[in-house]
């Protein structure tokens, strides 16, 4: 670059986020006497390039450009853009930064901007405590000392991608709420902004459109409802109470409730008391672009605050929402059916049809794969037909299941001491028999290298085998304990959830909400035999299984008397 006699010079300052993490995690390391991040402020690099330039009397301070709070990783920076714009425009000729690393971390991009960029434009660089100055730099500096220290600047950056997503990657495991805002039906704790609290107006809204889904209701007909009711949405809400709120449930509707947005707040097991996070994560640290991940990389920690639903209606909803119904059209009625009849045969959705015939007015249920003229047959069965065989099956699950309320409650009182339990598990049993198999061949190895059967190597490499396996299967039989102990809590919880029907389970009618609670599917086949697919199942059968083992030890003990 030709030396010029006047040097019309941009004072370039840069500060983020990341030099307050570094300085962090290097205990605010002092140079001189200064801290590194009072050193990097935005205040100490002005006053040191402005004492520089007072000092040159081939230097003018054209402007300065000031990027604070923005990464170093790229130069998609709003003052470096505007500084470049005056460079092309040739209002400046001469850049000023504290050191490279106020420049960029970039190792590539500073490289191209120092070696190509700038000397095309005929741009003198100066950084201060690199001791850099481009008119007066040699060949060794231009192509070893200033690509290493760019380089340096770059690894830099890595390093505190690395740490940062670390503390962050800890901070989701241990169930801390990372989100700048907090779920719809929720805010932030005013004593801890990682811990969700619930806020009672948004959470009572929530648990409507959970009552109004189990009721029947399609997504459609909630999200229109809620506008109607003029019930501000999630983006709306938000805004209502203060904060800065931007994207989330937005959907195609503007600030109205849309389908999407309630369907968000339908799968959203963070009702459940539950946080699902790390759904996304940037590309790298150069590129802001983020990607979605594999769900089976989400972060889920279980417990972290209060709930709002049940786990059961959750589910309940769940599984009517494969199968999201729409009202009659004829009777703008709700089928207490609805998303729960399916063909036993094709497995399609049975449709509700009303035929009418003289005074009579009846309504049948079909086959919808026969109503679309695609095959199957009808599968009919009259509505009230239904309801009967129905409200028979569902009395006497439900009535079974609460039978067992007394052992129940033992089982409740016995929950460390379990053995019954797990004692009546066949896989149990059959991983207790192969620990001791290998506990046995650990036994016999000892006569094994008295006899000198076996080298004293082959006894050890033998006794570690079989000593690992023994304890691998020790680990499976507590996994084994410790899934029918969840399993056994379920199922009390289950039967208090059936007691609170008992009230229901008399009437003549099996209203929807017990139907949806209960029934997950009905199966109509031909000759109107139905079956029924209920929710429960699992915990049903550890507790008959119980029952079974309790009443073998009672009898072991009369027996034995």
């Amino acid at each position: 670059m030709k030396e010029q006699s006047k040097f019309f010079a941009a004072m370039y300052l840069r500060l983020s986020r990341d030099d307050n993490v570094k300085a962090e995690h290097d205990g605010n390391a002092m140079i001189n006497g200064v801290s590194k991040a009072e050193s990097n402020s935005i205040g100490s690099q002005r006053e040191l390039i402005r004492s520089f330039l007072n000092e040159q009397e081939d230097i003018e301070l054209y402007d300065i450009y000031v990027d604070d709070g923005f990464s170093g990783s790229n130069f998609d920076r709003p003052e470096f853009n505007r500084m470049m714009k005056d460079i092309e425009a040739g209002r400046v000729n001469c850049v000023v930064v504290k050191d490279l690393s106020r420049f960029g971390r970039d190792y590539i991009e500073a490289g191209r901007y120092l070696e190509k960029i700038f000397p095309v434009l005929g741009v003198r660089f100066i950084a201060l405590t690199d001791y850099y100055d481009s008119i007066s730099a040699d060949t060794g500096e231009r192509q070893i000392v200033i690509p290493v220290k760019n380089f340096i600047n770059d690894s830099y950056c890595r390093d505190i991608s690395t740490k940062v997503k670390s503390q962050l990657a800890v901070k989701r495991k241990a169930g801390e709420c990372l989100s700048p805002f907090a779920a719809y039906g929720y805010r932030k704790s005013p004593e801890n902004k990682n811990k969700l609290v619930v806020d009672d107006y948004a959470a009572e809204i929530v648990r409507r459109i959970f009552r109004w889904k189990i009721e029947g209701m399609a997504v459609s007909a909630i999200a229109k409802k809620l506008n109607e009711l003029h019930i501000l949405s999630p983006k709306e809400y938000k805004k209502s109470t203060g904060l800065n709120y931007r994207g989330g449930f937005t959907g195609g509707s503007g600030s109205q409730w849309s389908s999407s947005s309630v369907k968000r707040i339908l799968t959203n097991e963070v009702y459940l008391g539950h946080l699902l996070q790390g759904k996304t994560e940037k590309v790298n640290y150069k590129v802001k672009k983020s990607v979605e991940k594999p769900k089976e990389e989400w972060v889920r920690a279980e417990n972290t605050h209060e709930p709002i639903i049940s786990d059961s209606d959750f589910e309940a909803v769940q599984n009517l929402l494969q199968t999201d119904g729409r009202v009659s059209p004829e009777s703008k009625s709700l089928s207490p059916f609805m998303g729960l009849l399916f063909c036993g045969d094709c497995g399609e959705q049975m449709v509700r049809r009303r035929v009418r015939y003289k005074e009579s007015n009846k309504v049948y249920y079909i086959c919808s794969t026969k109503n679309r003229g695609e095959g199957c047959s009808r599968h009919s069965i009259e509505e009230n037909t239904l309801k009967e065989l129905v409200g028979i099956a569902v009395r006497r699950y439900a009535n079974d299941f609460l039978a067992q309320s007394k052992l129940f409650e033992q089982a409740k009182e016995k929950e460390t001491n379990l053995e019954a339990v797990a004692g009546c598990q066949k896989e149990l049993t059959r991983l207790k028999q192969e620990q001791d198999k290998y506990y046995g061949l650990c036994a016999g190895l000892y006569d094994d290298l008295r006899q000198n059967v076996v080298t004293k190597e082959e006894f050890e490499r033998l006794h570690k085998e079989f000593q690992s396996k023994a304890q691998e299967l020790e680990k499976a039989q507590e996994q084994q304990q410790d899934m029918i102990r969840r399993m056994l809590q379920k199922g009390v919880v289950s039967a208090s959830r059936l007691a609170k029907f008992q009230d229901s389970l008399k009437l003549a009618e099996i209203d929807r909400h017990t139907l949806t609670s209960l029934v997950k599917r009905i199966y109509v086949f031909e000759d109107k035999r139905l079956e029924i697919e209920f929710y429960f199942r699992d915990e049903y059968r550890i507790m008959q299984e119980y029952v079974t083992a309790l009443s073998g030890q009672e009898s072991g003990r009369e027996r034995s008397a």
